[in-house]
């Protein structure tokens, strides 16, 4: 039974989550070949942002655009939900007249609220606990480049943030294995021990034979106070030539980008042959457009 709505990656069965990343491959083939492909004619999707967005929102709005649909971006100044209309209530009322809900805020628990009274799919198009869009783009890359990421080794090196609890849930999802370098005391929040994922302070240790190296920003949106502080505590973290050389030959760079260059990786990383983050950010329109149909379009 297909999922109503993506709130994480928990949320779409296993196998199914599996065809999906298959399927975006398909569809990045179709629109390269210039196939039309809509079958979301006189759909709409609307899209409630409460965080700034580059990537997400353009993704979205052109694979629907792809697809023949329609988007409605809707940010607080454009909703009652700026003046304090209660979250639930305007669940109700957009997913009355839409047919898919993409949010972007920073409380999880609103995204979870937002849900339970939405009569249409809602996605989580990033909160503080999770960005699990990014996810199917980053499995998407791999895939392409080095085939199925079943059994292969995954290091995340640097914040304990929404990106680094995504890609617990991904290890268990798409089954890899992980390992996690942050800081002490930076413990992700979605972090189990029964998970079997390596948790280190050692940046190294988590890169070791690695067929695949992540970071993100070390001072996510609303953290930007703490900015200076983070920069001395995450310095040991970076992603360089030498963090790079203990993962396997052949091993990829991602990043969900912006990059801060020189700080949680350098430009020599970014710029290499390893790096795929530009192969990366072109799939979240591909993943999503999968997403997207796998939500809506019936018997897929």
């Amino acid at each position: 039974m297909k999922s109503k709505n993506f709130i994480t990656l928990l949320d779409i069965p296993k196998k199914d989550l599996k065809q999906l990343v298959l399927r975006a491959i398909e569809l990045k083939k179709m629109t390269k070949s210039n196939i039309a492909y809509t079958p979301l004619q006189n759909k709409t999707l609307a899209l409630i942002f409460d965080k700034s967005s580059t990537r997400t929102r353009v993704s979205f709005e052109v694979g629907m655009t792809h697809f023949g649909g329609n988007t409605l971006f809707l940010s607080p100044r454009d909703t009652q939900l700026g003046r304090g209309e209660p979250i639930e209530d305007t669940a109700k009322v957009i997913s009355s007249m839409v047919d898919c809900i993409v949010i972007r805020t920073h409380d999880h628990n609103d995204v979870l609220k937002f849900s339970a009274e939405s009569s249409v799919p809602v996605i989580n198009g990033l909160t503080e606990l999770v960005h699990p869009c990014q996810l199917l783009a980053d499995v998407m890359t791999f895939t392409e480049i080095k085939g199925d990421i079943k059994g292969k080794k995954v290091a995340w090196i640097g914040d304990a943030n929404n990106m680094c609890n995504s890609y617990i849930n991904a290890s268990k999802q798409f089954e890899f294995h992980l390992s996690i370098a942050t800081p002490d005391k930076f413990i992700p929040s979605l972090y189990n021990k029964n998970d079997n994922i390596l948790l280190t302070n050692d940046p190294l240790i988590a890169a070791k034979d690695a067929d695949l190296v992540v970071t993100d920003v070390w001072a996510s949106m609303g953290q930007e106070e703490e900015e200076e502080d983070r920069k001395k505590i995450f310095r040991p973290l970076q992603v360089n030539k030498n963090i790079m050389s203990v993962a396997n030959e052949d091993v990829i760079f991602m990043h969900c980008l912006p990059a801060h260059r020189e700080e949680e990786v350098t430009s020599d990383v970014l710029d290499s042959n390893a790096s795929v983050i530009w192969q990366e950010a072109e799939n979240r329109l591909h993943a999503q457009k999968a997403l997207l149909e796998y939500l809506l379009v019936k018997n897929i």
